[in-house]
């Protein structure tokens, strides 16, 4: 098979494509055929062209690639929300610093003069505490700065977290595929990962609680890590009509991408000294916050007991009680 390969920098002729824009495009011939990639930042442009000028585009979009490591402004915002004064706190630790640092300095031109003058002998014991307590008060402010920045940092790369998760993908019927941050507000998802006997045996384990469960807006998503397919059997009888309903409610959320999924979930082992191989699940707050995680089974039956119910009386007044955050 004989194949050509270009590689150069063009401006390109499409109509969706700003006709100044620079992009960078591959040619191939293969078997008397033109392809032609273009590399559009997020999107893909991908033109088969044959001898009689006829073409398919075939567009494909693909997520930029966001590292772990990486502080999104959306997670910075929500960290000032969540301590406003933190910054204040942290530009004054650096403002006494500064200024015990500076009356350190003063103290010490002072210190060296009256010891190399006889006569200021008497001003060396009063100087020497005076710097005592600018080395003193730099220590003590640099050790809250310390101290503030790490918990700011821990604080980000939680937030950060929480923030990739927010973007993982979830397909909740053939024809919807959404992100975990879109039901804020409105489900509490417990996320399952293990294989998928572990996945298909807490299956079972939550029939009791189906109805319980439902009425607190619990909404779980099974991801099985052997690749293996779940296998959910519901109880198709008339009599169960409804309940079988809320059971395939319940566990109607799919993972797509499942490859960003594997990586978000093989840190978040990491960060717990859990090991790879371990089932664990994670249950998550109205707001899309980690309320609970753990190895093994989830405690449905500590769900029902714990969370409030997201309509009725309750609803509205005990919205903030679904425990604190981890």
């Amino acid at each position: 098979m004989s194949t050509v390969t270009q590689l150069a920098i063009v401006t390109t002729g499409c109509t969706n494509i700003p006709q100044t824009s620079k992009r960078l495009a591959f040619s191939f011939h293969i078997h008397g055929q033109k392809l032609t990639s273009v590399v559009t930042g997020r999107t893909d442009i991908i033109r088969i062209v044959n001898r009689r000028k006829s073409c398919l585009s075939v567009i494909c979009s693909t997520a930029k690639p966001s590292s772990s490591t990486e502080i999104s402004s959306s997670a910075r915002i929500r960290s000032e929300v969540l301590t406003p004064f933190r910054s204040v706190r942290m530009f004054f630790y650096i403002a006494f610093i500064a200024q015990a640092s500076l009356g350190g300095l003063i103290a010490t031109t002072q210190l060296i003069g009256a010891l190399a003058n006889p006569s200021r002998a008497d001003a060396v014991v009063d100087i020497a505490k005076g710097l005592g307590i600018d080395i003193g008060a730099a220590a003590l402010f640099a050790f809250l700065y310390y101290r503030e920045n790490k918990i700011k940092n821990a604080q980000m790369a939680k937030l950060s977290r929480e923030e990739n998760l927010s973007n993982l993908k979830l397909r909740v019927d053939e024809k919807k595929i959404i992100t975990v941050g879109e039901f804020r507000g409105l489900a509490r998802l417990v996320i399952l990962a293990g294989p998928s006997s572990f996945i298909n045996e807490a299956f079972k384990l939550s029939e009791t609680f189906t109805e319980q469960l439902i009425e607190r807006g619990v909404l779980v998503v099974p991801f099985s890590t052997d690749g293996n397919e779940l296998n959910f059997e519901f109880d198709e009888s008339e009599d169960l009509k409804q309940f079988t309903n809320k059971r395939r409610r319940l566990w109607q959320l799919i993972p797509v991408l499942t490859p960003d999924w594997s990586e978000w979930l093989d840190e978040q082992k990491k960060l717990a000294n859990v090991s790879p191989e371990s089932p664990v699940y994670l249950s998550l707050r109205l707001d899309g916050r980690v309320r609970g995680s753990g190895v093994g089974y989830p405690p449905w039956n500590a769900f029902v007991a714990q969370l409030p119910p997201v309509k009725g009386m309750w609803s509205g007044l005990l919205d903030g009680m679904d425990g604190r955050v981890l």
